[in-house]
């Protein structure tokens, strides 16, 4: 692949969207390392497919009841509760 898949020009654009200042040597070098990651993406494309369904298995084990804490006993260390449930800080 040729460094021309991504242009430097691309690489400003994509940093000016995330807000990073980029000297023109890490632009060039960004360009690189684009151009190469999109080299890998297209040797995955020559990876044949596999026609096979995939063996799935549950890996949770069955649920089972037993006995838990009561309100009383799960509230008592916690640093505040509000009419029998934690209170937490408020999120605006």
């Amino acid at each position: 692949m040729s460094d021309d898949a991504v242009s430097p020009e691309e690489v400003r654009h994509v940093a000016e969207l995330a807000r990073v200042d980029l000297a023109d040597d890490e632009v060039d070098q960004f360009t690189r390392q684009f151009a190469d990651i999109l080299e890998y993406f297209e040797t995955l494309d020559e990876v044949p497919e596999v026609d096979r369904e995939a063996d799935l298995v549950n890996v949770m084990r069955p649920d089972e009841e037993r006995e838990s804490l009561d309100s009383e006993e799960a509230l008592r260390n916690a640093p505040e509760t509000e009419d029998g449930y934690f209170k937490g800080p408020n999120v605006s």
